[in-house]
C-alpha cells in the first residue's frame, strides 16, 4: 500500500470516529418519548378516547427512532422525541379525562337507577296503601250497609212495638175512659174510690189505680196531677183537708206501682171547683171527684214553632 492510500484510509477512519463522537449510542430524551408512547399505548381504552394522540405519538416516535438510525444530530432527535412524548401526554390526559367522564356517567346512571327504583318502589307502596284503602273503604260500606239493613230492622221492630204500645195505650184510655182537653187527658173518678168521709182508698180501686200505674209507667215523658174534690156538706176546712188527703192517697198509690214521685203532682181544691149544684144529692155525688190530669206529650220545637 503507498502513502497516498494510507492517508485516505486514515481520514476515512477519523470521519468515522467524529461521527460516531456527534451521535451519542442513547439520547436520554428519546428513551423518555419511548417510555411514554409505551405507557400510553398500554394503557386500557386508549383507542376509546386518545386515537389520534396514541396514533400521533407513535409516529413521531418512529420519526425520532429514524433519526437516530441514519445519525441525525443529537437536538433533533431529542425535538422529534419531545413531539412523541407531548402527543404521548395529551393522550394519557384525554384518557384520564374520558375515563373520569365515563365514571361519572356511570355514576350518574347508577344514582339514576336507584332514582328509578325508589319511585318504582314508593309507586308500588302507594298502590299498595290506595287498595287497602279500597278494601277497607269497601269493608266499612259493607258494614255500613249491614248497619242500616240492622237499623232499618229495629226501627221496623220498634215501630211495630210502639204501634202495639199506642194500641194498648189507646184500650186503656178508652177504659179509663179519658176525656182529651186542653190540659191534657182528664180522668174523673167518682166518690166510689172512698168511702164517705175518708181519704183511704177502697180495695175494688186498685183496678183503676193499676191501670192508670200501667199508663203513665209506659209514658215516661208525662207527668200527672192528681185534684181532689168534695161537695159542700161540712166546714171548708174539713173539706179542704178531705180533698188533700184523697189526692195524696192516689198519689201514694200510683207511687208504689212503680211511677217516680217526682212525675206526680197531688192538689186538694176542697168545694171550690163544683162541677153540678150541691143543693141536690146527685149534684153532690158528682162533685165528691178526683180528676185526673195527664198532661200532653212534649212536643219539639220545630211541631211547636219555637
Amino acid at each position: 500500500m503507498n502513502v497516498r492510500n494510507h492517508a485516505g484510509a486514515a481520514v476515512v477512519l477519523a470521519l468515522g470516529i467524529a461521527g460516531c463522537a456527534s451521535t451519542p449510542k442513547t439520547v436520554d430524551e428519546l428513551e423518555a418519548a419511548r417510555a411514554a408512547v409505551q405507557q400510553v399505548e398500554s394503557m386500557p381504552d386508549a383507542g376509546k378516547y386518545a386515537a389520534n394522540e396514541v396514533t400521533a405519538a407513535h409516529e413521531g416516535l418512529r420519526d425520532a427512532d429514524e433519526m437516530a438510525r441514519k445519525g441525525k444530530p443529537r437536538k433533533d432527535i431529542a425535538a422529534a422525541a419531545y413531539v412523541a412524548r407531548r402527543h404521548a401526554d395529551i393522550a394519557a390526559e384525554q384518557i384520564a379525562r374520558g375515563q373520569a367522564e365515563a365514571k361519572t356517567a356511570q355514576a350518574e346512571a347508577e344514582r339514576q337507577q336507584v332514582v328509578l327504583q325508589a319511585r318504582e318502589q314508593e309507586a308500588a307502596a302507594a298502590k299498595a296503601r290506595a287498595e287497602q284503602a279500597q278494601r277497607a273503604a269497601e269493608q266499612d260500606a259493607a258494614s255500613a250497609r249491614a248497619q242500616a239493613e240492622q237499623n232499618a230492622q229495629l226501627a221496623e221492630q220498634n215501630a211495630a212495638k210502639a204501634s202495639a204500645n199506642a194500641a194498648a195505650l189507646a184500650e186503656q184510655l178508652r177504659d179509663l175512659q179519658a176525656k182529651q182537653t186542653d190540659r191534657g187527658l182528664v180522668l174523673t173518678l167518682g166518690d166510689v174510690l172512698f168511702d164517705s168521709g175518708q181519704a183511704s182508698l177502697k180495695p175494688g180501686a186498685m183496678g183503676t189505680i193499676d191501670r192508670l200505674a200501667n199508663f203513665l209507667n209506659q209514658t215516661p215523658d208525662r207527668s200527672v196531677t192528681i185534684e181532689g174534690h168534695t161537695d159542700s156538706m161540712g166546714s171548708d176546712s174539713f173539706n179542704q183537708t178531705l180533698s188533700e188527703n184523697r189526692a195524696n192517697a192516689v198519689k201514694a198509690a200510683v207511687v208504689a206501682k212503680g211511677v217516680p214521685a217526682e212525675r206526680v203532682i197531688a192538689v186538694g181544691k176542697g168545694e171550690t171547683v163544683p162541677v153540678a149544684s150541691n143543693d141536690h144529692a146527685a149534684g153532690r155525688q158528682q162533685n165528691r171527684r178526683v180528676e185526673i190530669i195527664i198532661s200532653n206529650p212534649p212536643t219539639s220545637s220545630v211541631a211547636s214553632g219555637r
